[in-house]
Formats: C-alpha cells, structure tokens, sequence
C-alpha cells in the first residue's frame, strides 16, 4: 500500500503545467501542498471529477489534465470510463485512489472492495493504457514516463490516507470562477 499524500507530491512535483481535477480525499489531500486556482480544480460532487477532467482536456488539448479521483467516487459514475475512452483525449489521465473505502463520509467499504480490478474494467473500456500500483517506489520511478504517453491514461494507486482535518467546501460560484480562469489561461 502507497500513502496517498507521498503519491500524490511525486505528482505535484512533475506536473509542470497540467491542469489537475481532484474530489473527495485526494482534493483534501492535494490542498495540502498545491492551492494554485489557475491550474487545480475542486469538485465537490462526488463521481462527476473525471466528468470535469474529460471536459476540461477537451477544451484544452495542449495542456494535460490529470484527475485524481477515488475508488467510491469512480463506482458512482462508472460510465465515465466509457465516455472518457470513447472521445479519448490524449492528453488526460485518470488516477484513482483505491483505497476500498468511502473515506471522505467515514470509511463505509466501497461495493466489491478487493475485487474489483479498475484497470481492467478501465481497459475493457477503452483507455490506451491502465497502470496499478502499490509500492512508492516503483510509482515514483514509473510516474514521469507515464505522463508523456498518449491517453486516455488510468492509473490505479493502491493507497492508504493518513487522516487530515476538514477543510470547508469551496461555492460552486468559486469553482465557476477558477474554471473560467482556467480556460482563459488556455
């Protein structure tokens, strides 16, 4: 199991100018060392982050998008996978953060925890190329080469949360505002 803030900081620390979606834990965790409204995004709704990031590679084809998503929030909008294959932009990747549970609303465990295999169901879908890991290590070494492939990327990180405090939930008027930055940025 890989501790989610150090995956997501090996991330940070490459992402150079890539637009990045996050929702539920992984945005409280990203918060954590990233808060630049012109290059990250915050969904509050849970399941619609790869929705955005589909949106947003699609507007802006130049740029990567890199969706950090969870393992519920994926179960809640699995179609995603196939609209996401389907127009397949080359420029997005979709990490989850599998860590088999709803850990943003308590920890309930997600519907088949430890047997669903998202990359294959990813694969299955349409992406050009899916990625698990569990160790750091190889996930550090791996990441920088897997963000210059063409996508749709998915890349499954077996993880675990170290807890975080809450922080407060942005308006939807904000996140209007630091998208429409965004694309004016393009």
């Amino acid at each position: 199991m890989i501790p989610s803030l150090q995956a997501l900081k090996a991330i940070h620390d490459i992402r150079r100018n890539a637009l990045v979606v996050a929702t539920m834990t992984g945005r409280r965790e990203w918060d954590t060392f990233s808060a630049n409204p012109s290059q990250d995004i915050a969904v509050q709704a849970m399941g619609k982050a790869s929705s955005v990031a589909l949106g947003l590679a699609l507007a802006q084809p130049k740029r990567k998008v890199i969706v950090l998503d969870g393992d519920g929030s994926l179960l809640m909008n699995l179609g995603t996978l196939a609209s996401i294959a389907g127009k397949a932009p080359a420029n997005l990747v979709h990490v989850v953060l599998d860590n088999g549970g709803y850990t943003n609303t308590g920890g309930e465990p997600t519907p088949g925890m430890g047997l669903t295999e998202y990359t294959k169901v990813a694969k299955g879908a349409g992406y050009a190329s899916t990625y698990e890991f569990d160790n750091l290590e190889e996930f550090q070494t791996d990441i920088e080469g897997i963000l210059r492939e063409k996508g749709p990327v998915f890349i499954c990180l077996k993880v675990y949360h170290d807890p975080l405090p809450r922080t407060p939930a942005r308006s939807a008027a904000e996140t209007y505002r630091d998208m429409q930055a965004m694309l004016a940025k393009g």
